[in-house]
């Protein structure tokens, strides 16, 4: 098996730069501006730095990813309704001396020429032996399924039920997570939530919304709502809770 560098964002501030671009070519553009994200990023950062991790390969950032600790009981009901709440659970907890117990995974990018190659898994197994040196028990992650995109008036509901002769789902995102043990758990239909003007939207997609209405957006895994008239586009955007062992 390959070896690469696994360093924390603090060991390497001069690969920094490298971030957005690491992230931003396999995400949607849009994705990058949630509200409770840009509120709470810079305290997750101060805060849970050692959780936020890159793999280096000959000083270039070939993947990464970062989780929060938060307090979880194990039960379906007290799970967070998704990624914004995770976001918020985790850093309001740590400033209000709550005990963590969870780790919750909230982001992994691999850059698009070193796909295919399992650097995903390493910066999930990175993120995990982390969490247990922190003594955290349990770790979740609500995941961005990657063919979601192809069918986004499908619910989420529905999305989760899709699976292949061999039993794995049809997802490949979802199948990195089964093969490393991971289990579904429960659908989070209201994750993340992405507001903005038209223009705004119309930049973020690189489309024209002529009307009001609901439009598929490259990207996107479910509608989004355009008001022309309130001058106002909002996308819910729906994830997957699992829970590795």
């Amino acid at each position: 098996m390959l070896q690469y560098a696994v360093v924390t964002h603090g060991d390497r501030p001069d690969l920094h730069d490298q971030l957005p671009d690491a992230f931003r070519e396999v995400w949607p553009e849009f994705i990058f501006h949630d509200a409770v994200a840009s509120e709470y990023i810079a305290r997750v950062d101060e805060h849970f730095a050692f959780f936020g991790i890159l793999i280096v390969d000959e000083g270039q950032v070939i993947a990464g990813g970062w989780g929060v600790p938060l307090a979880w009981d194990g039960t379906i009901d007290n799970l967070p309704s998704g990624y914004d709440a995770a976001l918020v659970q985790a850093v309001e907890g740590c400033e209000t001396d709550v005990t963590p117990n969870t780790l919750s995974l909230m982001a992994i990018a691999v850059r698009s020429t070193r796909q295919g190659e399992g650097l995903s898994a390493r910066v999930i197994e990175a993120l995990a032996e982390r969490a247990a040196s922190r003594g955290l028990s349990r770790i979740i992650a609500p995941i961005r399924p990657t063919l979601k995109v192809s069918y986004p008036l499908a619910t989420m509901d529905d999305f989760s039920q899709w699976t292949r002769v061999d039993g794995l789902h049809l997802d490949p995102w979802i199948r990195t997570h089964q093969r490393m043990g991971a289990s579904i758990l429960a659908t989070a239909p209201a994750s993340m939530t992405i507001v903005g003007t038209v223009a705004e939207w119309e930049s973020w997609a690189q489309m024209a919304f002529p009307q009001s209405g609901s439009y598929i957006v490259p990207g996107a895994l479910d509608v989004v709502v355009i008001d022309r008239e309130q001058d106002h586009g909002i996308y819910v955007e729906p994830n997957l809770w699992m829970q590795h062992k």
